[in-house]
């Protein structure tokens, strides 16, 4: 491994500006997917700023009843608490579903919201990757691709963005907050990530220089009516194949309001919109649920070995969103 220095630091003003001291300095947090990328020579930094100790790490009631929730808040903790299961059912499940118990002891809210995708040509330096290093090439469209993109993809790139969280705060409408030496910003996480487009190595809005301070979960009755349901490849551990975070509210059998977002189907937490738009108004029924499942789906552009990825995304709408209509019903 490379030699490269530490420092930990105690606010978050200190820790913006020692991230301007050099451009290959980078933030810290559980160190559960960056120092795998260290190991791997992807992530070569010549500083880490530990931010585990900065006072980030609260969960607290905004003052329209939604949940703001600090960058260092663990994924175990933020899964466990009291505010989050009641409120936000799916989200508590999602993080549930990532990764193992002493991952998820480390891992951060932050960090979480930063990884990077699990495309096996990512992380192998004999190989080109768009995505690591741009205009080399992506391998992926002609070679392994059975868990990449259905949606949203491009001829640049076709890895899928790994984080099952995202997923719920994508359902959710989630806004991230950030802190740059020019001051605090925020963005919907509808925006903070990027589209692949033809910069694949661009993957969030986030201004450079920019420290993730933490996640605001809007007010919404519909997400305590929420669920997430994610498909690996064995039981435990094990990245998706494809995800769903869901809620429904329904009313004398029609749909209120409806959310979804889809995992593992493309470059960023996919929120299926077109399916929201034909749900809602209309009876909560599963023939309206796999209806919207194809609507959403029209657009998926399957490449020779995934396109296992539509049938499996349509049954999960419909048997998620056919659970969440039966408890509404009870």
């Amino acid at each position: 491994m490379r030699e490269f220095g530490y420092e930990r630091v105690f606010d978050v003003p200190g820790a913006v500006a020692l991230l301007g001291t050099g451009p290959d300095a980078r933030f810290l947090g559980g160190g559960t997917n960056l120092v795998d990328l260290m190991k791997a020579g992807v992530e070569r930094p010549t500083l880490l700023i530990d931010v585990q100790e900065l006072p980030l790490n609260t969960i607290e009631f905004t003052p329209d009843g939604g949940l703001r929730i600090g960058a260092t808040v663990t994924n175990s903790d933020l899964a466990a608490h009291t505010e989050v299961r009641r409120h936000y059912p799916a989200l508590a499940q999602a993080l549930l579903a990532g990764a193992s118990g002493q991952l998820r002891n480390m891992a951060t809210v932050g960090g979480n919201l930063l990884q990077r995708t699990r495309c096996g040509y990512f992380s192998d330096l004999a190989q080109p990757c768009n995505k690591r290093v741009p205009d080399s090439g992506c391998p992926a469209i002609a070679g392994e691709h059975h868990n990449h993109a259905i949606l949203g993809a491009s001829e640049h790139c076709v890895a899928t963005h790994p984080s099952d969280m995202a997923v719920a705060l994508a359902a959710f409408d989630a806004v991230v907050s950030y802190e740059t030496a020019d001051g605090p910003g925020e963005l919907p996480i509808a925006e903070f990530y990027r589209p692949v487009g033809e910069t694949p190595h661009i993957e969030t809005a986030l201004p450079p220089g920019a420290l993730i301070t933490g996640v605001t979960l809007p007010s919404a009755a519909v997400a305590a009516h929420s669920r997430f349901r994610k498909v690996r490849e064995r039981a435990s551990y094990a990245f998706a194949i494809g995800s769903i975070a869901a809620a429904l509210d329904v009313q004398d059998g029609a749909v209120r309001e409806v959310r979804l977002a889809f995992g593992a189907v493309a470059s960023r937490p996919w929120r299926a919109r077109a399916a929201e738009r034909a749900l809602t108004g209309g009876p909560a029924d599963t023939e309206a649920f796999a209806a919207a499942a194809d609507a959403e789906l029209a657009a998926a552009e399957a490449l020779p070995e995934n396109g296992y990825k539509v049938t499996l995304m349509r049954n999960l709408v419909v048997s998620v969103l056919t659970e969440l209509a039966e408890e509404a019903a009870r």
